[in-house]
C-alpha cells in the first residue's frame, strides 16, 4: 500500500477573534437500526468537549459549533449528510460508531477534501486507498480482535463457533479470529443466521462440540434471543458466550436480558485505572448521561479535544487541518494521542488506545470485571 506524502504544516496565520462560529459536523447513529445508545454516548462526549472548549474562549475567541446529523447506521444517509455538512462549510467531520457507515463517510470525505476524525469505527479497511484526510482514534479491528482471540486462547478455548450476520465487519472479525487461533491449533465454525432460529443455532452448537460461541450480530435482537436459547439448555451449561463488538457494554443489552446478559466477555477501550483527566471527564459524562459512561463516550470526548487542539493551531482551513494529523500530540482521557501510519491501514491511526476484555459480573451486572488486557 502506497503511503501519500505528509505535507508540512505552515505556521498559523494568527488568531481569530469573534465572527461566525467554527463548525464541526458530528455524525452519530441516533435512530434504529443504529446502535442508538452508542450514538447517544458518542455525541455526549463530543458535546462535552465542545462545551469545555467554548467555556475557555473557544477557538482563539471564536465559538465552536457542533452540527449534528443522524446516520441511523445507513451508509447512504451518512454520505448525504457529508455532502450537506461540506456545503454548510464545516471545518471537519467527527464521530460515527458503525464501521460500514464510517467507511462510507471516509470515502466521501476523501473525495470532497474534508478532514474526518473517526471516533469509534474499527474496520481496518476504512478507506480503499491511503488518504491524508482521515484519522482514527479507535483501534483497528485486527488489533482489538487479536487481543480478544488471545483471551480465548488463554482461557483454554480453541474450538469456537461464531453466529454471524452478513456484513463486511463481521466477516472481517471472523477472519481476524481465525488467523490468530489457527496457528495455535484452534478452529472457527461459522453459523449462518439468515434462515436459522436461535433454537437451531443452539442444537448446532451441541453437534459441533465447541466450547465458546461468539455473537457477531446486532442487538438487542437477534443477540438476546440466542443468549436465552443457549443459556436455557443444560447441554450447553459450560459454553462461553462472547460478544467482541461490545454489545453488553450498553444498558440496552443489560436491561432486557433478564440476567442472561452477564458473564459475556466483550472488548472495550479503556485503561485499567483512569488518569486524573479521565476521572474528571468520567464524572462530567455521568452527569450528562444520567448514568455510567461507556468507552464510546470517552472516544467522543477525545475526538472533540483533538479537533479543538488542531483548530487552535491551524484555524478552520480544511487542508491545514488534514496536514496537521501527523503532528497531533495531546493528552486524551485514555492516554497520549498521536497519529501514525500503520501497515495495511490507509488512514492516520492512534496506535494504540488501551484494549480490555471485560464482562458484567453475574453477582452485580452493573459492575464490569477485567478479564484480559492487551
Amino acid at each position: 500500500m502506497t503511503t501519500p506524502p505528509t505535507p508540512p504544516v505552515p505556521p498559523s496565520t494568527g488568531p481569530r477573534t469573534g465572527g461566525s462560529p467554527v463548525r464541526i459536523g458530528a455524525l452519530v447513529p441516533l435512530t434504529r437500526p443504529g446502535w442508538t445508545e452508542a450514538g447517544r454516548h458518542l455525541l455526549a462526549g463530543i458535546e462535552l468537549a465542545v462545551h469545555e472548549v467554548n467555556g475557555t474562549g473557544g477557538i482563539d475567541g471564536t465559538p465552536l459549533e457542533l452540527v449534528v446529523r443522524d446516520t441511523a447506521a445507513d451508509p447512504r444517509k451518512a454520505e448525504a449528510a457529508v455532502d450537506e455538512l461540506a456545503a454548510l462549510g464545516v471545518a471537519a467531520l467527527a464521530g460515527e460508531y458503525h464501521s460500514v457507515v464510517a467507511r462510507a463517510v471516509a470515502a466521501r470525505a476523501d473525495a470532497l477534501g474534508v478532514p474526518f476524525l473517526c471516533s469509534s469505527a474499527v474496520l481496518d479497511d476504512l478507506t480503499e486507498q491511503p488518504t491524508p484526510w482521515v484519522a482514527r482514534l479507535a483501534p483497528a479491528q485486527s488489533h482489538g480482535w487479536t487481543v480478544y482471540a488471545d483471551f480465548l486462547l488463554g482461557a483454554g478455548h480453541t474450538r469456537i463457533a461464531v453466529a454471524a450476520q452478513p456484513s463486511v465487519y463481521w466477516a472481517s472479525g471472523t477472519a481476524v479470529l481465525r488467523d490468530r487461533l489457527t496457528p495455535h491449533g484452534g478452529s472457527v465454525v461459522e453459523l449462518d443466521l439468515r434462515e436459522q432460529a436461535p433454537e437451531v443455532i443452539r442444537d448446532q452448537l451441541v453437534g459441533h462440540g465447541v466450547t465458546a460461541l461468539l455473537l457477531l450480530v446486532g442487538h438487542p435482537e437477534p443477540a438476546l434471543s440466542i443468549v436465552k436459547a443457549v443459556r436455557g439448555d443444560e447441554r450447553l451449561s459450560g459454553i462461553l458466550i462472547g460478544a467482541p463488538a461490545g454489545q453488553p457494554e450498553f444498558t440496552e443489552w443489560a436491561g432486557p436480558s433478564g440476567g442472561h446478559g452477564a458473564a459475556i466477555p466483550f472488548l472495550r477501550y479503556l485503561p485499567e485505572r483512569p488518569s486524573p483527566l479521565g476521572a474528571r471527564v468520567g464524572t462530567a459524562l455521568r452527569e450528562r448521561l444520567g448514568g455510567a459512561p461507556s468507552f464510546v463516550a470517552f472516544e467522543g470526548y477525545d475526538t472533540g479535544t483533538v479537533l479543538a487542539e488542531v483548530l487552535r493551531s491551524q484555524g478552520p482551513d480544511r487542508a491545514r487541518i488534514a496536514a496537521a494529523w501527523p503532528h497531533v500530540d495531546i493528552e486524551g482521557t485514555r492516554g497520549r494521542i498521536r497519529f501514525s501510519r500503520v501497515p495495511d491501514i490507509g488512514v492516520r491511526q492512534w496506535a494504540w488506545p488501551p484494549v480490555q476484555v471485560v464482562d458484567r459480573d453475574p453477582a452485580d451486572p452493573d459492575r464490569f470485571r477485567i478479564l484480559h488486557a492487551g
